[in-house]
């Protein structure tokens, strides 16, 4: 008997974000200029914003993004104890982290200087008389010496509650390096981690089943509030960015990975489609990062021992989709308020927001407050970014795609110089698939083997 082969994980989740985009916009039909649309009941009124926008909706997008937190510290703290107790050579950390680092550093700032000149050329802001009344109040941006100090956790345990990535990187690395240096103990401590590690991806899995669910609540939610008559005027700012990430994504990223590491970029952009899909969704480099690693060492055949140092610290510094916005809006707000820059003024734009990404938290709507300490450098109103903010959700999504994807490619440069690099992995179109589908009712490895048998 023929049995029908299952939908693959990326279908289901585009079939989810589209069903959750058309969702919202019927919502949003019904519901005009943010009203509710309410039926009479006999026993109460019947309110579709409260019951399907502020509650189905929201509480299952919501569960959905919070599950995927759950894991972030403890993946990050195991795989990176785990892939740092295997390097019994300390050189070679500090050979891979400033590989990493400099990568990183690098794709930023091609990322914003190719953004400012787009926009020059294209002039998005030229003779657009926008509102200045609107105001954004931007909170205050560490300090370059600020950053360094609070990279050393005075408390772990505080760093893994309050979810510091850059300090759990840390103490994962001292307590890998610790555990790599302590002989017999130290092996038996890693053979737990490994297990431990083994459990968390598994869990991971899980979570990416149930992956469409949650991204069509989100997309539901989104375009029902999602208001299109707010791009007016800033669709030619909007446009400008996107075209940007999209080219830096598909042009940039590729001759990048071929250049350094002589691989088909193009079966890279393939193997990316699930975890950029993530990424679109949750607008957050953090919540992606175990899709990213599980991505990159099942799929690509990177070595956990890169793996899992790099994309987490990706999630934290690597921040080229936000550095393209930053770029566009600083030549936008510029243009509105008719402001005229100097090439000094630009420089210090391209040199601050390639540094202003160290540190900086991978969450949603982060790049507003990046933008604010770039503007305030050279001298422009913090106020204009009350003028951008009603297209930066969608912009927002768009780039930490483009972030995550930044990410991974860099992790498999660093994995393939480092040969820690499995080539027929990332030529195989079918690796990590296997891993993607779970069985619910033969939740035992043994069960699922011998069901698929008899099947």
């Amino acid at each position: 008997m023929t049995v029908k082969k299952p939908m693959n994980l990326t279908t289901r989740i585009i079939i989810g974000m589209i069903a959750g985009i058309i969702i919202g916009q019927l919502l949003k039909l019904l519901m005009p200029h943010g009203s509710d649309f309410v039926i009479p009941l006999y026993f109460t009124d019947f309110s579709f914003r409260h019951f399907f926008v502020d509650g189905v909706f929201k509480v299952g997008g919501d569960i959905f993004i919070a599950s995927l937190r759950m894991l972030v510290v403890p993946l990050v703290f195991v795989s990176l104890i785990c892939g740092t107790c295997s390097l019994k050579d300390t050189t070679k950390l500090g050979r891979i982290g400033g590989k990493t680092i400099g990568l990183y550093l690098i794709t930023t700032a091609i990322a914003i200087t190719f953004a400012m000149s787009l926009a020059l050329l294209v002039d998005p802001g030229k003779g657009v008389n926008m509102p200045t009344d609107t105001t954004f109040t931007a909170h205050q941006a560490p300090s370059l010496a600020d950053v360094l100090i609070q990279m050393f956790p005075s408390n772990p345990f505080a760093a893994f509650a309050q979810g510091n990535m850059l300090q759990v990187i840390i103490f994962a690395l001292l307590f890998g390096m610790a555990m790599a240096v302590s002989g017999k103990a130290g092996e038996r401590l890693a053979s737990v981690f490994e297990d431990l590690n083994a459990v968390i991806m598994r869990l991971v899995t899980i979570l990416m089943n149930i992956a469409p669910y949650g991204v069509f609540c989100l997309m539901a939610k989104l375009f029902t509030n999602l208001s299109i008559e707010t791009f007016g005027n800033l669709m030619k700012y909007f446009f400008v960015v996107l075209i940007a990430l999209l080219i830096h994504a598909f042009v940039t990223y590729p001759v990048i990975l071929k250049l350094l590491t002589g691989l088909n970029p193009i079966i890279f952009i393939k193997k990316m489609r699930d975890t950029a899909l993530f990424a679109f969704s949750t607008s957050s480099s953090n919540a992606t990062i175990p899709i990213t690693l599980e991505g990159v060492t099942k799929k690509m055949g990177v070595n956990n021992s890169i793996a899992s140092f790099t994309v987490p610290l990706g999630a934290t510094i690597n921040m080229d989709g936000t550095a393209i916005m930053q770029g566009v809006a600083t030549v936008f707000i510029a243009q509105v308020f008719n402001v005229d820059l100097t090439v000094s003024d630009y420089l210090m734009v391209i040199l601050t927001a390639t540094l202003a990404s160290i540190g900086t938290a991978g969450v949603p709507g982060v790049g507003l407050i990046m933008l604010a300490m770039v503007l305030d450098q050279v001298g422009l109103p913090v106020a204009g970014i009350g003028l951008i903010m009603g297209v930066d959700r969608l912009l927002d999504m768009t780039r930490t795609a483009v972030n995550v994807t930044g990410d991974s490619m860099v992790t498999v440069i660093v994995g393939r110089t480092e040969k820690q690099f499995d080539e027929s992995v990332y030529l195989d179109e079918n690796a990590g698939k296997n891993i993607e589908e779970i069985d619910f009712h033969h939740l035992h490895p043994n069960e699922q083997t011998e069901h698929s048998t008899e099947e």
